[in-house]
């Protein structure tokens, strides 16, 4: 049996920009140094269903766009403090689904339970409350001021 950085098992946290989901990044940085787990951070970033979708250029994409929300969230949790196992992942897709396969073999899943409307409402309570019925580890939903 191997032991090492590939052993270690991890927190993901659901992040799509707003305060809530900073708390939840906060809460979860504390539980993964008591529980020896690395951090990885994950914000999906979805097309909002609209007559005129947004188009993919050049300089701009749905992937440009998440990786962006992740890179604001982590400087704002953390500013320089970033820990230097943390794992970003900037996915486009449907977030329910994209958080629930991001679950398998974590330790604990942690999101807000209120988020931005426009992250297609990842982090609002019909939302977490799915992915605490159907995802692969634990689910921490984090209230306001819960992490304070």
């Amino acid at each position: 049996m191997s032991n090492g950085e590939e052993d270690r098992k991890r927190i993901v946290v659901g992040v799509d920009g707003s305060r809530l989901s900073i708390e939840a990044l906060w809460k979860a940085r504390r539980l993964a140094a008591v529980l020896g787990c690395s951090l990885e951070v994950v914000t999906v970033w979805e097309y909002s269903i609209s007559l005129a979708p947004p188009v993919p250029t050049e300089v701009w994409s749905p992937q440009t766009q998440a990786e962006l929300t992740l890179k604001e969230a982590v400087e704002e949790a953390f500013g320089e403090d970033v820990p230097a196992d943390l794992k970003q992942t900037a996915l486009v897709g449907l977030p329910v689904e994209l958080l629930i396969e991001a679950s398998r073999g974590a330790e604990m899943l942690v999101v807000g339970n209120r988020g931005r409307g426009g992250f297609a409402g990842l982090l609002l309570g019909s939302v977490s409350s799915t992915l605490a019925a159907h995802a692969h580890c634990p689910v921490l939903i984090v209230h306001r001021g819960e992490s304070a």
